[in-house]
Parts: structure tokens; sequence; C-alpha cells
């Protein structure tokens, strides 16, 4: 079993762009639906995902935070295909630029199709208390916004977002 310690946050202007040095498109979906997780029906989400030329499955326990249970697991991109044709809810589509910073590795969600406009910035930790440098394109934290998670970005997008919900962070 693993745990993922993962921070996420809004993301200001594009001088991140530049340091990027990898992208990957995306292309992903879930098999179960918001509503049954936010309820607590299910435990987990569960998630399909093209990466560029490989696909993956991926099993996340509820937790709202930092810390959740991770189950990642490759699987053949023709399965991942068949199972994005069952998945409910939208497709979240996106571009994820690789930034190295002081030491970390940023992975930068730009949010394509009805999600476009919407720029994320994640952070894997190894403990919830590691300290790392705040590079000056990170914008407000968004780790504890349950609307900016993907699996909430299926069920309403961003281009549904009132403005202002696009605007501030209720915590």
């Amino acid at each position: 079993m693993g745990i993922e310690i993962e921070r996420k946050f809004l993301v200001q202007g594009d001088a991140w762009r530049a340091l990027a040095h990898k992208v990957v498109p995306m292309a992903q979906g879930y098999l179960n639906d918001l509503a049954l997780v936010n309820t607590g029906a299910m435990r987990a989400s569960v998630r399909v995902r093209l990466e560029g030329d490989e696909a993956r499955l991926n099993i996340k326990s509820r937790e709202l935070g930092a810390s959740r249970q991770e189950f990642e697991y490759a699987i053949p991109v023709s399965d991942a295909q068949a199972l994005l044709a069952l998945c409910v809810g939208g497709r979240v589509e996106k571009h994820r630029h690789y930034v190295q910073h002081e030491g970390h590795l940023w992975e930068i969600d730009e949010f394509l199709g009805d999600n476009a406009g919407l720029v994320v910035a994640e952070i894997e930790l190894q403990s919830e208390n590691e300290t790392f440098s705040r590079p000056s394109w990170l914008g407000a934290e968004a780790t504890h916004a349950p609307r900016y998670y993907n699996l909430a970005l299926a069920d309403r997008p961003y281009s549904q977002w009132r403005e202002d919900e696009r605007q501030a962070l209720d915590l």
C-alpha cells in the first residue's frame, strides 16, 4: 500500500512555462462518481488515465487533505481506452508540465476542455511537515479545497464555476 502526500496550489502567471523540462498530455475519467465518494457510500475514487503513450488505473482513498492511500497500476492503453468509455461524469484533459525547483519536482496541470483556464501545481512530499521552497509563481494553497480535486472537476468542471468560486478558496 502506498501513501501519497501531496499539496496542491493555484498558479500565478506564466513564469513556470520556461522552466518546464517535460510536458505530457493526459486524459482521465472516473469509474465512480463524486456523490458516492462524498456521501461515504464509496471510500475511494477509481480513475483510469492515459498519460502520453502509457495508461494507469489508480485508486485513492477518500481523505481530504495532503495524505491518502494510493494504489496505481500500469494497464494496456487499449484497456484504458475501453475503461474511459465506461466512466461517469466528464473526462478531465490536461497537459502536465514537470518543473524542478530547489530539489523538488512540481507537476503543473494546465487543464483543457471544460476545465480550460485552470492551472494547478502539485508537489509530492515525504511527510506532511516537509519544508520546500515556494516558487515565485505559486499562488494560494488548494490542498483542502475539494473542488480542485480531479474527481470534482470531472463532475463539475471549472467552466461551470461562478466567478466568486474562481476567485476565493473556502477552506
